[in-house]
């Protein structure tokens, strides 16, 4: 019987570890410059208008 590579599995917990990490700070850096992120809402509010467009 084999016995278990204890080395091989940290390593590719560590991998993981290392990608879920740069896809988060990618994800924060493109929220930073200003990029839309999926599910919020950044439209600005708008004020009630009548019927001839003039503000209420």
């Amino acid at each position: 019987m084999a016995t278990p590579n204890y080395g091989y599995e940290k390593r590719q917990k560590e991998l993981a570890k290392k990608k879920k990490k740069e896809e988060k700070l990618k994800e924060k850096a493109q929220r930073k410059v200003g990029d839309p992120v999926p599910g919020e809402d950044n439209a600005e509010p708008t004020q009630p208008t009548d019927e001839s467009g003039q503000p209420v």
